[in-house]
Formats: C-alpha cells, structure tokens, sequence
C-alpha cells in the first residue's frame, strides 16, 4: 500500500467517525468546565513545594507559572543560571508571595549531579514533583545519524532523570500520605515512531513507568499522572513551520493551563482537549498504519528541517 492510499483510507475512517469525535469533543468540553469549576487546592491537597525540572523555556516554565498562580512554593532545576533566574524574576511578578528556590543542575552528567539535587532537597517537604527534563532529536533523523552523545542524552533525560527524581523523593511522599508526580511523556509512546525510534521508545517507558508506580502507591494517596501531549509549540519543534499558527499545536502557555486543570482528575492524559481527540482517532487505527502516517509525517518535517538550513546557508 502507498503513503497515498494509506492518507485516503485515513481521511474516510476520520469522516465516518465525526460523529463520535463531536461526541468526544463536546463531552471532553464539558469535562475542562467541571474541572474548572472544581478546581483542586494543590498546596492543601498535595503540600506546599513543587520541583520542576527543565523549567526554564517551553512547558516547564509554564507548567511553574501556573503553579505559582496556585500559591505553591517552587523548586526550579535547570541547567542554565542565566535562564533560572530571569524565570524566577518573571514568576516573582506573577505571585511575589510564594517561597523560590533555583538549583543549577545538568542532568546530563548523571549521578554526580542528582546527589546535588538531593542534598539541596532534603529540609524542603516536596508536594508535587514535575518531570519534565527531556530530549528530541534536532529534526527527524535515521539511526545511524545520531551522534553517540545525543543518544546517551535522550536515554539518560528521557528515563534514567525522571526515575531516579522520582526515587529521590517518593519515599517521604508516601511517609506523610500525600504527593503528586507529574511525569511528561508524549503521544509517540502509543505509536513507534520512524525518525524518532529512540525518542518514542523512552516515552513508551515513561508510560509503562507511571501505569506501574501508580498501582504500587495506590494505597498511599499518591498521584501518579502521565500527560501524553501531541505537538506543542516549542523549541523542540522549530525544525518545520508546519507546527506554527496550527490548531493542533497549542503554545505551551495553553498548554500548561489544560494540563494542570487535570491534576488529581485523571491519571492519564494528553492534557489538552484537542489532543485527546487526535489520540482517540490514532488509537482506533491498526499499528502498521500508525507507523505509515507517523513515518510519512517525520520524513515530511525532516525535509522542512534540510530546506531550513539550506535558507541559513543562503542567508
């Protein structure tokens, strides 16, 4: 079967299931509104600091600022000074009232950096612990492509940061019977993707990881939430225009703000209305056509990324 054949089939399953994806749309509408309505007291429900890691452009600082509107005291993590503190002056603007702490740290260099973290974590009652760090590959690009490093990076942001974080500070969660860890995966988890196969691969884990967590705390008042996001608008992305001004590609301000409606709501999700519908329509395809879309789609923003640098060069 060609890629063409394969968009057409796509674009008839979507056209008989609009009926149910106006269902889902309407229905997930009506969902955001309760949540609103009833939002979660974050410092009474869960304590009164929040971690977040990688917290100083895209989703993560965000994701900090909407906590801040929500009265709690901030631990940002980061690698960058520079960037820690110019996020922090902007979250102090938001609510001067809460308690900021920045901690410079590049999880890439591995343990001896987490041991930093810890100890400059141990006097602070951690409530809500965002994993957020994480890496994508430049532009969509075959195996053999990757530099050794980059590969190391990926894996070790994507899996060995988020479990170990979560090992360093679920134990006096679970102690005083309260805590919520947000783990940031990604819609590849659910369909390998050609381009990106160690990138979607990490997130698979970090979905298996969360479902797995979630059972074994279960009896302890722990929230485990898994957010599963399609595209958003970040640096990440920059590689292809197609991601600007698209409807199905929120900025991360948006973003942050649906996601965090979520908390303590549902365990599982994209965050994002839109993006739940898309995920609903994927997970009905069979896999094999799954990975024909996922592949057409990398190898399309894989030329954006060429033709982009080819315009630097002519620049």
């Amino acid at each position: 079967m060609d890629v063409l054949t394969a968009i057409l089939i796509a674009l008839v399953i979507l056209l008989l299931l609009n009926p149910a994806i106006e269902f889902a749309q309407g229905f997930w509408g009506f969902l955001v509104k309760l949540c609103k309505f009833k939002t979660i007291d974050l410092r009474k429900t869960y304590g009164d600091w929040a971690v977040i890691t990688g917290c100083t452009d895209g989703i993560g600082k965000e994701y900090a600022k909407e906590l801040a509107k929500r009265k709690m005291n901030l631990v940002l993590i980061s690698r960058s000074l520079d960037k820690l503190n110019k996020t922090k002056e902007e979250i102090q603007v938001i609510n001067p009232t809460i308690d900021l702490k920045i901690i410079q740290a590049d999880f890439s260099k591995g343990k001896e950096e987490l041991s930093k973290i810890k100890s400059q974590l141990q006097n602070i009652p951690v409530g809500i612990l965002v994993n957020n760090v994480g890496k994508l590959n430049e532009y969509p690009m075959y195996l053999e492509e990757y530099k050794e490093e980059d590969l190391w990076d990926i894996i070790n942001l994507n899996i060995s940061t988020l479990t170990l974080m979560t090992h360093m500070l679920i134990e006096k969660m679970k102690i005083s019977g309260k805590g919520a860890i947000v783990n940031l995966s990604s819609a590849s988890s659910f369909v390998p993707l050609p381009l990106q196969s160690v990138y979607s691969a990490s997130k698979s884990y970090v979905n298996f990881f969360s479902d797995a967590l979630r059972e074994e705390y279960s009896t302890y008042g722990l929230t485990i939430q898994c957010l599963t996001p399609f595209y958003i608008d970040t640096q990440m992305i920059g590689y292809s225009k197609r991601f600007k001004n698209n409807p199905f590609v929120p900025d991360p301000a948006t973003f942050a703000r649906s996601a965090i409606e979520t908390l303590g709501k549902i365990n599982s999700t994209t965050g994002y209305w839109v993006h739940d519908i898309l995920l609903i329509s994927i997970l009905i395809l069979p896999m094999w056509f799954r990975l024909k879309i996922a592949f057409f789609i990398n190898k399309t923003t894989r030329r954006d990324y060429f033709i982009k640098q080819k315009e630097k060069v002519v620049e």
